[in-house]
């Protein structure tokens, strides 16, 4: 029995140390219809909730969600943010309702959120949940009939170079880090109960198309492209004055190192004469000297995140370019039908 006991708790200590990589995160269809309801009514202001769930080995189950209040002024929610979701897990406590955080929801606009706010947030949630996700959900999607919904977690490596605070060149070649690297997507499940299921069987109509088939079908999506490349070029101006702190950085670096040869050709021959006068030559470094001040580098995150919007819209850009091909043509073959 005692040895029983002793490979249980084993088995237990195994477990928490090493916990099995997560691999689709399930969640109930009424946590996604909260979800999309708060960021519809809301829209285009974006709004956040609170994830509510259970961790069970490779699967983060999301059973239920509550929205953050909408505040004009940050002080006001930086003072009462703590306050509201403590109030509100003890209300969900009370009821018998999961009130576990594995994670939180947001809106975005065409894709537009890989940002520092987002890794900071995740880095503040990593320092209680070790495995959260985020899931975004996009608004301005659900009029081309899709259901735009990622979760979305930071990879271990990132977060381990995000700790360390060294986003340098060669740091990052060391690690043979690239953008691609920063954040990871779960695929998600949506699950409901037997019951839900039956109903919703029971809600269906006899016709066998839907309103989101009408609207997949549309051909003009003008507004959803011109709002893609506003916020495409916008990207690309911001990586521009990215690539120009760098070339600045090279710049004064090269400088400094021509001024650094410069000086130490003096001092060599400064030493030489030194020597032939008997005298003791000095030292061919100088800290004190502004010119051997190391230059700091600039951080590589922010041009990172830049490329990963400026790939999103791209994508974005060409599977609704593709999407609209398909249609013309479609249309294109029933006309001469």
């Amino acid at each position: 029995m005692a040895t029983m006991a002793r490979s249980f708790l084993q088995a237990i200590s195994k477990d928490e140390v090493v916990a099995p990589p997560l691999r689709v995160v399930q969640i109930e269809g009424l946590a996604v219809l909260k979800i999309i309801k708060h960021c519809k009514e809301f829209a285009p202001t974006l709004v956040t909730g609170q994830l509510l769930g259970l961790d069970v080995g490779s699967v983060l189950e999301v059973t239920n969600c509550f929205p953050f209040p909408v505040r004009d002024d940050e002080e006001e929610i930086e003072a009462d943010g703590a306050n509201y979701q403590l109030e509100m897990m003890r209300c969900l406590r009370e009821v018998n309702v999961d009130n576990n955080t594995v994670g939180w929801y947001q809106s975005t606009v065409l894709g537009s959120y890989q940002t520092v706010e987002l890794i900071e947030t995740f880095m503040n949630y990593q320092e209680n949940i070790k495995r959260c996700v985020c899931i975004i959900y996009d608004p301005s999607k659900a009029d081309l009939g899709v259901l735009a919904l990622k979760a979305l977690k930071l990879s271990d490596s990132f977060m381990e170079l995000y700790r360390g605070g060294n986003f340098t060149g060669e740091k990052l070649r060391e690690k043979n880090f690239s953008w691609m690297g920063i954040f990871e997507e779960i695929p998600i499940k949506v699950s409901n109960s037997a019951l839900v299921s039956a109903f919703m069987t029971e809600l269906e109509t006899d016709t066998p198309v839907s309103q989101g088939d009408y609207d997949r079908l549309h051909s003009s999506t003008t507004p959803f492209l011109e709002n893609n490349m506003e916020f495409l070029i916008k990207c690309m101006d911001d990586l521009s004055m990215e690539q120009q702190k760098f070339q600045y950085y090279y710049r004064n670096l090269s400088r400094q190192q021509a001024q650094q040869q410069a000086w130490l050709q003096k001092r060599r021959t400064e030493n030489m004469a030194r020597k032939s006068a008997g005298e003791e030559p000095l030292p061919e470094e100088d800290p004190s000297n502004p010119i051997f001040k190391p230059i700091p580098e600039p951080s590589r995150l922010e041009s990172f995140l830049i490329t990963n919007q400026v790939s999103n819209f791209c994508g974005q850009i060409n599977g609704v370019a593709g999407q609209n091909f398909s249609r013309l043509y479609l249309t294109k073959a029933l006309h001469e039908n």
